[in-house]
């Protein structure tokens, strides 16, 4: 991928801390369109810090976060995600007394800001909009089942379909395949891949597996004590002796 390529979303000089822990000591950072960027490194490295800054849960003491000439730092989260950056957080965030497609109805509702508790969702005109995101990610066969009822693999996809329903420009996952059973974790990244590029959302996730960093990547940025050690091409950064001695191990 070219980097002259105008980045979708540009990160520099954040700096938190959390009394004498520091989370984030100058991080700069580009996610460039079209692109699936693996975030790795120890626990308490501050990825998931990175993540809750760019989309307004966290406030960072310094730093700027920028997407397409607009500051994202001080924006309230709904806002951000109106600019079209969305987020998957490690536990998927469902409505579980409703049904599958209940909970795309309310995400389509928040998105055309429609919300009203006394609406029928069926009665929502994205309906059919939603079933197509929900056949994106195969789950549309599930459509009508109780969200509670769901395993672990499916319930991360719907996660997914609720998010792109917001019509993201960037998505941000922490873990996207944390919890799920290790015999369905490449098949569930595998249609989460297939739904992203089909949609063309450009992709940001923490994960600490390995193996789907090394299979799924385009480029790895590695996270230790709050600043990025490196970064680059799967191949490279997966190789190099520090990553693997601090990161990877053995």
């Amino acid at each position: 991928m070219s980097r002259n390529t105008t980045p979708l979303l540009s990160a520099r000089g954040i700096k938190i801390s959390f009394g004498g822990v520091i989370a984030a000591d100058g991080i700069d950072l580009d996610i460039f369109p079209g692109e699936m960027l693996a975030i790795i490194g120890p626990n308490g490295a501050g990825k998931t810090t990175f993540l809750n800054v760019c989309t307004g849960y966290l406030k960072p003491q310094a730093g700027s976060v920028r997407m397409g000439g607009a500051e994202l730092l001080g924006m309230a989260p709904r806002a951000i995600t109106r600019l079209g950056v969305a987020r998957a957080f490690q536990i998927p965030q469902l409505f579980v007394e409703h049904t599958v497609l209940e909970n795309m109805l309310l995400s389509a509702a928040v998105r055309e800001r429609a919300w009203n508790p006394f609406r029928n969702l069926h009665a929502l005109p994205q309906r059919d909009e939603m079933m197509e995101l929900l056949r994106l990610v195969d789950c549309a066969d599930i459509a009508e089942r109780s969200a509670h009822e769901l395993p672990e693999g499916q319930r991360k996809l719907v996660d997914i379909a609720i998010a792109l329903a917001q019509r993201p420009k960037l998505l941000l996952m922490d873990e996207p395949t944390s919890g799920v059973a290790s015999s369905d974790k490449f098949g569930i990244m595998e249609i989460l891949i297939d739904a992203l590029r089909k949609a063309q959302v450009t992709s940001v996730f923490v994960e600490h597996d390995m193996e789907m960093v090394t299979r799924y990547a385009s480029r790895v940025a590695v996270w230790s004590e709050g600043r990025i050690q490196m970064q680059g091409e799967p191949a490279h950064v997966m190789n190099d002796p520090e990553v693997i001695r601090t990161v990877i191990g053995g």
